[in-house]
C-alpha cells in the first residue's frame, strides 16, 4: 500500500521538475538577452585610458568578434593592423585630427579594407566599407563586454587621413584604412548617451 502511494507521487514530482527546468531555462535565456542589450546600451566612446596593458588574449577576442560580422557574399574584405609601437601611435596622434588619445592608448586596431578581395568591381568598391563597419561595431561591443574602452576615429573617406595612416603603416595601394580604434582600460567611467528618438522611427503598415 505504501509503495502504491509513492507511485502516485512520482508523476506530480516529475511534472514539477520539468516545469522548474523550463522556467530556469527561460530565465537564463532572458538574462543572456539582457546582457547583450546591456552591452549595446552601455557602450560609449572612451578617450582617456589607464596605463594598464591589454592582454594579447583579449586582443584576439576582439578580433575574433570583429571577424564574426556579416559580409556581403562572404568576401570578408577586412584586414586588421594591431599597433603597439609607441612611436607609431604618437605619430598618428599628432597627424590625425580626431585621434589625439592615441598618444596614451596602450594600442590601436586599424580596420582596413582590401579592395582586391572578391570581384574588384564597382559593387565591391563600396561593399568593403559596409563590411568593415560591421566588423568595427562588433569589435567595439566586444571591448565593452570585456571592460575595455574604445573610440571610433574616422579615416576613410578623407584623403589626407588615409595618406597619413597609409604612410605610417606602409600600406599598399589596395589596402584602405577605414578607421583607427584606440583600445585600453578606461581611466574613468563614461556615461553612455541616450540616443533613443521615436521621431526617427517611421512605421509602414498595411491599411485596414
Amino acid at each position: 500500500m505504501q509503495r502504491a502511494n509513492h507511485q502516485h507521487l512520482i508523476l506530480p514530482v516529475l511534472i514539477l521538475f520539468v516545469f522548474s527546468l523550463f522556467i530556469n531555462t527561460e530565465k537564463a535565456m532572458s538574462q543572456h538577452a539582457n546582457e547583450t542589450l546591456n552591452v549595446i546600451h552601455n557602450r560609449s566612446s572612451i578617450r582617456h585610458f589607464s596605463e594598464q596593458a591589454v592582454p594579447s588574449e583579449m586582443v584576439e577576442t576582439l578580433l575574433r568578434a570583429a571577424m564574426a560580422a556579416p559580409s556581403s557574399r562572404n568576401v570578408q574584405p577586412w584586414l586588421f593592423y594591431v599597433v603597439e609601437d609607441r612611436e607609431v601611435l604618437i605619430r598618428l596622434s599628432e597627424e590625425l585630427p580626431s585621434a589625439r588619445m592615441l598618444a596614451h592608448a596602450p594600442l590601436a586596431i586599424v580596420v582596413c579594407g582590401d579592395i582586391q578581395k572578391g570581384d574588384p568591381n564597382e559593387e565591391q568598391v563600396h561593399n568593403w566599407v559596409m563590411d568593415c563597419s560591421a566588423a568595427t561595431q562588433n569589435l567595439l561591443l566586444a571591448a565593452e563586454s570585456l571592460g575595455l574602452g574604445t573610440v571610433w576615429t574616422g579615416v576613410h573617406p578623407y584623403a589626407d587621413r588615409i595618406a597619413t595612416v597609409r604612410n605610417a603603416l606602409r600600406l599598399p595601394a589596395h589596402i584602405i584604412p577605414l578607421n583607427v580604434i584606440p583600445v585600453g582600460y578606461p581611466a574613468a567611467h563614461a556615461q553612455p548617451k541616450e540616443k533613443w528618438d521615436p521621431e526617427k522611427v517611421k512605421h509602414i503598415r498595411a491599411e485596414k
